[in-house]
């Protein structure tokens, strides 16, 4: 799975394609305490969680050394050989802290937890490979795979960074360009810097 128009040594796998010491690598700093499970598990449970088992959830949830596994909940992204981004990428209602939270629902009367809505929760590019433009095939390629696997929409909750620099513990939620690019629109602006996106397949 790679995305149309990226970089020819450019390739995005399902993670249970890739390794777990590959989605290591790209989970460093910040990303590497919260192992993609914040946005699950909401920030009571996180919170209290050993990073080990805040690891080991993702791992399961991954399967990444099995690519014979049929469910996943994520991408993630090489340069040749060398793993460089992941997206998190799942149904919309398995986020407990995106169903805590009143700012993405805000205006909406969406049922929260329908099942054919996905979304792209969070993506991280690895160190020494941002400001290179590849969440845009990221955002891309997270929309091919939700679509692929039976999704009828979805969102993201990208952040407006008004043309500033932002901390990239601060924008794993995404900027707006990518989403936009993927063919997702806005269907709400909840806040003074934060979007929901969607498409609807």
């Amino acid at each position: 799975m790679t995305a149309a128009g990226t970089t020819p040594d450019l390739r995005i796998v399902p993670a249970n394609e890739a390794s777990w010491d590959d989605l290591q690598a790209i989970l460093t700093g910040a990303a590497g305490q919260c192992q993609c499970q914040r946005q699950r598990l909401g920030d009571h449970d996180w919170w209290y969680m050993p990073v080990t088992e805040r690891a080991a959830i993702l791992r399961d949830e991954t399967h990444c050394d099995d690519p014979r596994a049929t469910e996943t909940i994520g991408i993630v992204a090489y340069q040749g050989d060398e793993p460089v981004a992941w997206c998190a990428v799942d149904r919309r209602g398995v986020y407990g802290r995106l169903r805590g939270s009143p700012v993405p629902w805000k205006g909406r009367t969406e049922v929260k937890d329908d099942e054919t809505v996905w979304a792209i929760a969070c993506m991280i590019v690895r160190k020494g490979h941002r400001s290179q433009g590849l969440t845009y095939p990221l955002v891309a390629a997270a929309v091919e795979f939700a679509r692929d696997r039976g999704a009828s929409a979805v969102e993201g909750y990208p952040l407006l960074t008004g043309g500033g620099q932002v901390i990239w513990d601060e924008l794993n939620v995404g900027p707006v360009g990518p989403f936009q690019a993927a063919g997702l629109r806005e269907v709400a602006h909840p806040t003074k810097r934060r979007l929901v996106m969607r498409i609807d397949f």
